[in-house]
């Protein structure tokens, strides 16, 4: 355990953004699923409606810090390859 107070709340910091990403990257894993259901049910309404809640998510992630931004637009042209192939 740390004895230096700025170390002490290094320690606490890092803890609540863990928490914070493990937030963020289990939301965007379950909006995914979600999508990729709807896309082999052949559902193009939620299709739809769920591509854009996909973007949305994985546009957060970046701003968190949590995707690259690069990574962020290979997934979203995947999903929307995905989704106009329907």
């Amino acid at each position: 355990m740390a004895n230096i107070k700025s170390a002490k709340k290094r320690i606490l910091v890092n803890r609540a953004k863990a928490l914070r990403n493990q937030m963020v990257k289990s939301q965007l894993k379950t909006v995914i699923k979600k999508f990729n259901a709807a896309v082999e049910a052949g559902d193009k309404a939620l299709a739809a409606e769920l591509l854009k809640l996909v973007c949305k998510k994985v546009d957060q992630a970046v701003a968190h810090g949590i995707l690259h931004k690069n990574n962020a637009a290979h997934k979203k042209s995947e999903f929307t390859i995905k989704f106009n192939k329907m």
